[in-house]
């Protein structure tokens, strides 16, 4: 079973922010693969179904983004369940900027709290993860204060649509990783080569 995981915040006041991009895109797989209704299991939300013949299972942790992990222990109990070829951490990246996208098969949390969570639970970093951009555009940067108060913000309505414009090419991306592995995803789908996320 392939798990694709959607890190953000629970709550409605979080719904709309930066940090909550994740949850943007798993939401947007469970519709257009009209998957099951979201049920409760153990501290996450959970839909199931299957994409082209291969079950997958969408999580979004309900604890807050710096426990995030926690969602994730029972499936490293799992007989034949691998992170490193059968998971993928869906994760805001306030160090790329919005409209742009990168996959990778493994590497650092690069300072995000949810993905160093996700890192203790599993005790690896082999494990993929695909960071969509919420940071500022060149014009921007120089109002930004507090990037963690920026990330816990909500988008300027240019940037949401930008956001928006990138979920069917996500999907596409996702649904490569499901069917034909991390790698062919990242050369099919990484925008701007030769640019990195800090990883």
């Amino acid at each position: 079973m392939k798990v694709i995981v959607g890190l953000g915040n629970p709550g409605r006041e979080y719904a709309a922010t930066r940090h909550n991009v994740g949850w943007w895109l798993i939401d947007h797989l469970a519709d257009v693969w009209h998957f099951d209704g979201w049920k409760k299991d153990g501290e996450a939300h959970v839909a199931n179904g299957t994409v082209g013949g291969v079950k997958v299972r969408l999580v979004k942790p309900q604890t807050f983004m710096n426990l995030s992990g926690q969602a994730l222990r029972s499936y490293t109990r799992r007989p034949f369940w691998s992170a490193a070829k059968d998971l993928l951490v869906v994760v805001d990246e306030v160090q790329i900027p919005v409209g742009r996208t990168r996959l990778r098969a493994r590497g650092s949390a690069g300072g995000h709290n949810g993905l160093k969570s996700v890192e203790h639970s599993l005790g690896t970093r082999e494990y993929a993860r695909l960071r969509i951009g919420v940071g500022p555009n060149e014009e921007r940067k120089g109002i930004i204060k507090d990037l963690a108060d920026f990330v816990l913000a909500p988008f300027a309505r240019d940037e949401r649509e930008e956001v928006l414009a990138l979920l069917p090419s996500l999907t596409a991306a996702v649904e490569t990783w499901v069917h034909d592995g991390v790698e062919k995803a990242m050369n099919l789908y990484n925008r701007a080569p030769g640019e990195d996320s800090g990883e």
